[in-house]
């Protein structure tokens, strides 16, 4: 049994023993054998303690990872849990077809991606990763296999695109594919001065571009406050041709203490917007460099030292979310806080099919911190009360501190996914929110 297994943001730091899932057959005896309560545990692509298990050991899905079936005709794939989104792209892009939505990394799994219903950088197209899971191979432990789609089973599978895991093991499952005609993406990029730039930016291209997303300097301050670099992107035509990047960089170790920090931040934060174009700038690159470009880095979450890190991620409505961005940029500016990874990006109206799904129309904020600056003890408390008066709510796949009460009042749905919970399954994250 392979022991140590830790979530991205290696905070909290729970190693768990993993009890590896080679075969969909395997599954129920392993439900059945392991510690209780027990976990799915995907490629440790979560960032909090949303995939450690209370009794410490999980079901290691990863080993799981083949193809099933393909409809190459209508774009339909069935895949197990344990494959990543970069495996099925790796396969499908060259017949024509792409995932609808790709989050921020290729490594995450099929079954982590429903379980958390991930989103990408084309929500105001799109949706969720759940709006195009067509249905879920679901094993439980107190029940017979189950397939649970939208017409069958539907309460169930409600409760598990975007039910973190709880209601049973997700074997494996189809997805709906988009047609595309080329592996290359048509980029714009154009560099902004302040927030209200972006919000400006992002209503006159959002709604002509399939992708778009923006960096933001939260370091900067005065009249540069909320100054970024936003990038809209489609997916190029017939012929165009990009050349992947090689994935040649690595972080070896982890330092004994974090690379990423004030005085590395601020000079890279300056430079890495100066560099931005002021005009629109249009370029052709391939797509995996810009969906996943750290996943060029290999064990990136290393830079952020022993200690680790956190995400603290919020959506807020339209309705607030200029003024309660600009509040909670000015609060990590004022916080002296350190973080090169800022990502600001509109949500659209779609709904997502999951109970606990995070997105909402308006705009979310991510913002990673070195857990060696404990931001947890003066910061989150001050950006929590901001997110929570402004009717928004935290993301529980990123999450490692939310109050239960913001997340009880955010996510009315909790107490029907509690009722549908396994038995045999429950998560850190969920007894801390929970109790």
């Amino acid at each position: 049994m392979k022991h140590g297994l830790l979530s991205w943001g290696r905070y909290p730091a729970t190693p768990q023993r993993a009890r590896p899932v080679y075969w969909r057959d395997d599954i129920r005896q392993a439900l059945f054998e392991a510690a209780k309560p027990t976990l799915p545990f995907g490629n440790g692509r979560a960032y909090g303690d949303g995939c450690y298990a209370p009794s410490g050991e999980v079901l290691h899905m990863r080993p799981a990872d083949r193809f099933i079936s393909a409809d190459w005709q209508c774009g339909r794939l069935r895949a197990e849990a344990g494959i990543t989104l970069a495996e099925i792209l790796h396969l499908c892009v060259p017949r024509g077809w792409f995932l609808p939505v790709v989050p921020g990394t290729g490594l995450a799994t099929l079954g982590g991606a429903i379980a958390n219903d991930v989103h990408g950088k084309n929500h105001h197209r799109r949706g969720t990763f759940g709006c195009h899971t067509l249905s879920i191979d679901l094993i439980r432990s107190d029940s017979s296999n189950l397939t649970c789609s939208r017409s069958e089973n539907a309460e169930l599978f409600a409760a598990t695109v975007g039910g973190l895991g709880l209601t049973g093991v997700i074997a494996a499952a189809e997805i709906q594919l988009m047609p595309i005609q080329s592996a290359a993406m048509a980029t714009i990029t154009q560099r902004f001065n302040r927030l209200e730039d972006f919000f400006a930016l992002s209503s006159r291209l959002d709604g002509a571009h399939e992708y778009g997303v923006a960096w933001v300097d939260c370091m900067a301050s005065g009249r540069n406050r909320g100054r970024g670099i936003y990038i809209a992107a489609d997916h190029a035509g017939p012929g165009t041709q990009a050349h992947p990047a090689r994935l040649a960089l690595t972080v070896p170790f982890t330092p004994p203490v974090a690379l990423i920090n004030g005085l590395s931040t601020r000079a890279f934060n300056p430079l890495h917007w100066h560099l931005a174009p002021a005009r629109e700038r249009r370029a052709i690159t391939h797509y995996a460099p810009y969906f996943h470009p750290l996943d060029r880095v290999l064990s990136w979450n290393r830079l952020y030292g022993r200690k680790g890190f956190q995400q603290f991620q919020c959506v807020l409505p339209d309705s607030t979310a200029q003024d309660g961005i600009a509040e909670i940029l000015r609060a990590v500016s004022v916080s002296g806080l350190a973080s090169f990874l800022t990502v600001l990006k509109r949500f659209g109206d779609m709904v997502s099919p999951g109970l606990l799904s995070f997105p909402i129309k308006g705009v979310t904020l991510a913002i990673d911190f070195a857990q060696a600056d404990k931001p947890e003890r003066a910061l989150f408390p001050v950006l929590d009360a901001i997110v929570h008066r402004a009717g928004g709510r935290l993301y529980p796949a990123k999450d490692a501190h939310m109050p239960a009460a913001h997340f009880q009042s955010a996510y009315p749905h909790w107490r029907h996914v509690e009722r549908m919970r396994d038995p045999a399954i429950n998560s850190s994250l969920w007894e801390r929110l929970t109790r």
